[in-house]
C-alpha cells in the first residue's frame, strides 16, 4: 500500500521548520512522522501526515518548495533482526532502499519502517508475498 511523504526543501536556519509546523497546525493536519536532514545551509523536512495533499497545497501556497512522493510503511517486528528480515528481502529482490525512517508503535512488539524505492511496485510485491503489513493513510491517521 502506498502511502504519501511530503518533503520540504528548507534552509538550515532557525524557524525554518516551525514555519513549516505553524502552517499545518493553522491547516489541522496532524504530523504523524517526520526526518530532517541538513547540510551546511539547506536541507530536507520528511514528513508523513494524516492530510497530504492538503499539507502539499498549503506548504505550495506559503512558497516553500515541497514535493509529494510515494513510500511504502511496513509493519516490523519491534526485536532484533525485525528490521534485518525486511532489508535483507528488499535486497535479495534487486531493491534498492533511497530513503528510510523508522518509528517504534509499541516497545518491544511493533515497529514502522518507512522506505522510498526505486521499484515501488515490486517491493510492494515482495513485502506482501513475504507477509509484511503495509500500513495505509488511514492506517496512520489520527482520525
Amino acid at each position: 500500500m502506498i502511502i504519501h511523504q511530503l518533503s520540504i526543501f528548507a534552509e538550515n536556519r532557525p524557524g525554518s521548520l516551525a514555519r513549516v509546523t505553524g502552517i499545518l497546525h493553522r491547516e489541522n493536519i496532524n504530523i504523524r512522522a517526520t526526518t530532517i536532514s541538513t547540510s551546511d545551509t539547506f536541507g530536507v523536512i520528511n514528513l508523513i501526515v494524516d492530510a497530504p495533499d492538503r499539507a502539499h497545497e498549503a506548504l505550495k501556497r506559503a512558497g516553500l518548495m515541497v514535493t509529494l512522493k510515494n513510500v511504502i510503511a511496513v509493519l516490523i517486528d519491534d526485536r532484533p533482526g525485525g528490521l534485518d528480515r525486511l532489508t535483507q528481502i528488499l535486497f535479495r529482490e534487486g531493491i534498492n532502499i533511497n530513503n528510510a525512517y523508522g518509528f517504534v508503535l509499541e516497545s518491544l512488539k511493533a515497529a514502522v519502517f518507512v522506505v522510498d524505492v526505486d521499484q515501488l511496485e515490486k517491493a510492494q510485491s515482495v513485502i506482501d508475498k513475504e507477509n509484511f503489513k503495509m500500513l495505509d493513510m488511514k492506517a496512520l491517521s489520527s482520525r
